[in-house]
């Protein structure tokens, strides 16, 4: 059976970065609903259409085609005054809260001293080339039902 819309598309997976680092030494295995619904970058599902049970792929994904170029306006520094007090670097921040004006942005707390902290609204892996690498374990055939269903339980996961 070859990888289609409406497919779950079970895959093992490495992720490295230009430099050949391995980004995902913890977790390597994702399951996706195939035929354009945004679940995996567009260009890696481009890719694996067509696919059979124990195919290969890689494929190298730009930032832009990843998750962005890395923007300068999303690193900055925050009066501790303005945050809660509870902060410690490494700790995430929804920018759809009070302290931040930011909607729908994650921010990640880089550093903090005596008086500011500094955050960066950018995604980890904002600014690099991506490259993923693995093999197809599973194509299951789903119905009509069962398509609604996972698109039904990602609405409601998301909002």
């Amino acid at each position: 059976m070859e990888i289609a819309r409406n497919r779950l598309v079970h895959i093992e997976y490495t992720l490295h970065d230009a430099d050949g680092i391995h980004l995902n030494p913890n977790e390597g295995e994702l399951i996706y609903l195939h035929g354009g619904y945004g679940h995996i970058f567009s260009e890696l599902e481009n890719a694996l259409d067509g696919k059979v049970v124990d195919d290969t792929f890689k494929v190298t994904l730009s930032p832009q085609e990843a998750f962005g170029e890395f923007e300068e306006e999303l690193l900055f520094t925050e009066e501790l005054s303005e945050l809660p007090e509870d902060i410690y670097v490494g700790m995430e921040l929804d920018g759809d809260s009070d302290e931040l004006s930011e909607k729908n942005i994650i921010y990640t707390i880089m550093n903090i001293n005596d008086e500011y902290a500094t955050l960066n609204g950018n995604h980890p892996l904002a600014g690099k080339t991506l490259t993923f690498e693995g093999l197809i374990t599973e194509i299951q055939e789903l119905n009509e039902d069962e398509v609604q269903a996972i698109l039904e339980h990602d609405t409601h996961h998301h909002d």
